[in-house]
């Protein structure tokens, strides 16, 4: 073959790999994260909240609604087969995938039950189904939550959606996070934290430094329940 045309088949060979379609069964990460084999998947034209993100229930009490949810997409899809056509890399090396699950449009399927919203600035494909979660006050929208893109970057002035009115003292805890001092969970007790280099790093309860690392939400920490967890979110063990 002319060196020409090596190089061009070379340079083809990331998009080639990228646009074949990823199948298997998924083990959910988050809502809208799952890996597929050895792939990172996450799912497009949506965004669901983090496993540490909070919510308010339809009785206004704290919710951790980021697990919720995808413990529920965990029950629906669980074990069945999953088919997704990828579309790009995100930034954290994730392909970013259409998804079926033994044909049903899984994206649609979460907007439609309330555990994720149309993520607007990408796709306008979901909207009707997030409309209809909204009137049937579905999954996250029985009480009151912050939309999962305001949340990762949240201050004071954040919008509340949802059916219910918030309860005085509301948006200081949608503003808060899971991963606070406390473990969510007895089952969460891998803490993440961000080194000097801006790497991820995970502790499990029996790394040397565990104890030492505390839990400040604005100092980026996070609790996981499992290491499969921390290393779909980029962390790495920690070396000590």
């Amino acid at each position: 073959m002319p060196m020409k045309s090596a190089l061009l088949a070379l340079l083809l060979l990331p998009t080639l790999a990228s646009a074949a379609d990823i199948t298997g069964t998924a083990k959910i990460r988050e809502a809208d994260t799952v890996v597929i084999g050895t792939t990172r998947v996450r799912l497009g034209g949506i965004d669901a909240p983090s496993v540490d993100q909070l919510c308010l229930n339809k009785n206004g009490e704290r919710w951790t609604c980021g697990v919720a949810a995808r413990d529920e997409l965990i029950k629906h899809a669980d074990g069945r087969s999953w088919t997704c056509h990828p579309r790009s890399i995100d930034r954290r090396g994730r392909q970013v995938a259409r998804c079926n699950v033994d044909g049903e449009d899984i994206q649609k399927w979460l907007v439609r039950s309330g555990w994720a919203l149309a993520y607007r600035t990408l796709s306008r494909d979901y909207e009707p189904d997030e409309a209809e979660a909204r009137a049937a006050k579905a999954g996250m929208w029985q009480g009151a939550f912050i939309a999962p893109w305001d949340w990762r970057v949240r201050n004071k002035k954040t919008a509340i959606l949802g059916a219910t009115k918030p309860p005085e003292g509301a948006r200081a805890i949608l503003l808060a996070s899971a991963s606070g001092p406390v473990a969510p969970s007895p089952d969460c007790t891998i803490k993440g934290n961000v080194n000097g280099a801006g790497e991820c790093i995970y502790h499990t309860p029996q790394s040397r430094w565990y104890a030492q690392i505390k839990m400040r939400v604005a100092k980026g920490t996070r609790w996981f329940c499992s290491v499969e967890d921390a290393e779909a979110a980029g962390c790495r063990e920690t070396r000590r």
